[in-house]
């Protein structure tokens, strides 16, 4: 059965980040839809261009297994700023479905709108100060319950093969980690 999987994208995202959650989720089979919360194209922080299938307000009563933000600024900030996204985040984690962010957005995005209460997280090392519960901040990837964060571009692949792993189970995971070479 395939997962569904909402990935935001915004001006100014790490597009590194975006690639693997995507590339990774979908090698496995995941049925993605990559959503922007401003506009349909977007232009990363270095400069490349990435076509959203629709806007985030259009993805208001879908369900999808999963909802994964990528880092970077200031598309984090835009992501933070989205009451369409945060919205779809709070009920994504009060249905115990799960929520992923890397790089920035667990800081900015996550713990700025309540999404880390009482979790264990990490983000990108500068902006580990933001964290409340800095616990766990010095580790690549954090799974606490349903909310899985991760620090940034170096450690994206790793992250998004730990998604394969959490929506498909640990053979699939090792299959499309195999397939990679990672």
């Amino acid at each position: 059965m395939s997962q569904k999987i909402l990935v935001a994208v915004a001006d100014g995202i790490e597009e590194l980040e975006a690639i693997a959650i995507i590339d990774c989720l979908g090698r496995a089979g995941a049925e993605i839809t990559v959503a922007s919360v401003n506009k349909i194209q977007i232009t990363t922080c270095r400069k490349v261009k990435i076509t959203a299938d629709c806007l985030i307000a259009d993805c208001l009563d879908k369900t999808y297994d999963l909802i994964a933000l990528p880092g970077g600024m200031p598309g984090a900030e835009h992501f933070r700023n989205s009451r369409e996204l945060v919205e779809i985040l709070k009920k994504q984690k009060d249905s115990g479905r799960l929520y992923a962010a890397i790089c920035a957005s667990p800081a900015v995005v996550f713990e700025h709108h309540g999404l880390l209460f009482g979790k264990k997280a990490t983000c990108f090392p500068a902006m580990a100060e933001k964290l409340k519960n800095k616990e766990a901040a010095n580790q690549r990837v954090v799974v606490d319950g349903n909310c899985i964060t991760s620090q940034g571009p170096g450690t994206a692949v790793e992250f998004a093969i730990k998604l394969v792993e959490l929506l498909f189970g640990e053979k699939k995971a090792d299959s499309v980690a195999k397939t990679m070479l990672f």
